[in-house]
């Protein structure tokens, strides 16, 4: 005699999968803001920490002036030399520019495509692929701006008054330390450091300088692209999200 169950329905079916039901226009809409305020989070955690970098360049110079001209004793090539580690805290934030870029630029590409149309009532996006990039995005995260961009860009905002207060200062070490210099040719001879002659010193703070405003000022343009912005532009050069 046959024992076996009779045929009929599995009573395990498989569990129906995600994918099998559409994406309600209500659901869509609650993923992008939840999205969205992801991005708002991580964007603003990174711009904390450009204003970190740009604080410590800052109390570097001030306590490095500070103790430059609390004795004439204490040696104007102190000042040359924190110009190295305030070009250290440059490329720090320069690389953190460059992740918060990622971010900021996700942000502003939901304003534009997905919040703005919503706001005036004319539901069709400036951008018609836009989906498809930020997903490509999500999916392969890609730098929005490159190195030379990034530090240029600082270097004109922030970085600029910073190097320009220690080349005020180290002139002004040399025009009244030990004593008021009543010439030129005075301030010439304080330049020298030890067996290093003058026109070495001037020379490297003129290299220094100079390279600072070709960079300030060429940096970031060399391939006609405009420079990049942390309010808005970082999402209008497409080529930046293309793999």
């Amino acid at each position: 005699m046959d024992t076996r169950p009779a045929s009929g329905p599995d009573p395990h079916p498989n569990p129906p999968r995600f994918e099998d039901y559409p994406l309600t226009r209500l659901e869509y809409i609650s993923v992008m803001v939840h999205f969205y305020r992801g991005e708002i989070a991580r964007s603003t955690a990174w711009r904390a920490r450009l204003d970190a970098t740009t604080n410590w360049a800052v109390l570097t110079t001030a306590g490095i002036l500070s103790f430059s001209f609390s004795s004439a004793e204490n040696p104007h090539i102190v000042l040359l030399l924190s110009n190295l580690i305030i070009a250290a805290y440059l490329v720090i934030e320069a690389r953190r520019f460059r992740y918060f870029a990622v971010y900021r630029s996700r942000v502003r590409m939901i304003e534009e495509n997905f919040l703005i149309p919503i706001l005036t009532r004319e539901l069709e996006s400036p951008l018609a692929h836009w989906r498809e990039l930020l997903a490509m995005d999500l999916d392969l995260p890609k730098y929005k701006t490159t190195v030379l961009d990034a530090v240029a860009f600082r270097l004109r905002r922030n970085y600029v008054w910073v190097f320009s207060m220690v080349l005020g200062g180290w002139l002004v070490k040399l025009s009244l330390h030990p004593t008021v210099a009543l010439s030129a040719h005075e301030v010439w001879s304080r330049m020298q450091v030890g067996p290093i002659h003058s026109g070495v010193v001037a020379a490297g703070a003129l290299g220094f300088y100079g390279s600072l405003l070709a960079l300030m000022v060429y940096g970031g343009k060399a391939g006609g692209g405009e420079p990049q912005d942390e309010i808005a532009g970082l999402e209008r050069n497409l080529d930046q999200w293309k793999r």
